[in-house]
């Protein structure tokens, strides 16, 4: 049995996720209060037999706090049963929750005559920390659309070929913030950039004349030599300490060029060494988005 449980602050794409996974053959569960959490793992233990269940439930602030304070022991009750259990946390800044909510006109769970829809919002990340600190991925959607977050969660969630560490090669621009889930963080800022060459501003670091220009300068193949090695000693170290995802973000200034080639470079070089490497590139605009624009 696989038992993905989704939580995250109101408005920060928790249905997305579910409709994702549901999408993807999971039975889904909005709102399940955390102590039927045990009930619903035995009977669904007892009800599937023969067929491989996969379960996933929305777990939030609009549950009792008694019941989210024992999150930690359910959960490690779960585990201790052999079930595969996923705890999916999915956030954004305050600033764009607020967007959010003005934007959609919704009400907050936690809003009434003497809480303010700022004061939820900061009360919100306070009742859920126990499902926080147990995150076993935490995604930012704050910079990410309808599109970029379902790719997210199918590449973390769905893409992982076999148990075991997922490790997210990303890259990324500084111009939009570090990635609040990154637990390695590479400035490759200090390299030569193509976007000071105007007959390469127009394309990304997957394309052939950017890989062409970068892999000709001699920065470029020391900054990645550095990397490569650091990663391939250091990361199985991350993998024998169970954890279940590890994200590299290699970052430049726009996060289309530098970023983009070295993020996939190293990416592809590490997959012929460790099982479960994945690449995203945070920050490069696909062509449907444009279109959409």
């Amino acid at each position: 049995m696989r038992l993905v449980i989704v939580s995250g602050r109101s408005g920060s794409g928790k249905s997305t996720a579910l409709d994702v996974l549901e999408d993807n053959d999971f039975y889904c569960i909005d709102n399940l209060p955390a102590m039927l959490l045990p009930e619903l793992a035995e009977r669904t233990l007892l009800a599937t037999e023969l067929v491989y269940p996969q379960i996933a439930v929305s777990i939030d602030a609009r549950n009792a706090p008694n019941q989210l304070e024992r999150f930690p022991e359910l959960l490690a009750g779960l585990r201790e049963r052999h079930i595969i259990c996923d705890v999916l946390y999915l956030d954004a800044d305050d600033e764009t929750l607020l967007k959010r909510f003005s934007e959609t006109r919704r009400r907050h769970p936690l809003t009434n005559d003497s809480r303010s829809l700022a004061e939820a919002i900061r009360d919100e990340k306070v009742l859920l920390s126990p499902i926080i600190d147990l995150a076993d991925l935490t995604v930012d959607t704050s910079h990410l659309n309808l599109y970029q977050l379902r790719d997210t969660i199918k590449l973390r969630l769905l893409d992982k070929p076999e148990p075991g560490t997922a490790f997210l090669i990303e890259s990324f621009g500084f111009k939009r913030g570090v990635p609040v889930d990154a637990d390695v963080v590479f400035d490759i800022r200090c390299l030569p950039n193509p976007y000071w060459k105007p007959e390469l501003r127009a394309y990304c670091g997957l394309d052939q004349p950017i890989i062409d220009y970068l892999g000709e300068q001699a920065d470029v193949a020391e900054m990645y030599s550095d990397i490569y090695t650091y990663l391939a000693k250091w990361l199985p170290r991350f993998a024998a300490s169970n954890r279940a995802y590890v994200t590299v973000a290699i970052g430049c200034t726009g996060g289309q060029h530098r970023s983009v080639y070295m993020a996939q470079r190293i990416g592809e070089a590490l997959g012929k060494e460790l099982s479960n490497v994945q690449i995203r590139h945070r920050d490069v605009v696909r062509t449907d988005e444009k279109n959409d624009a």
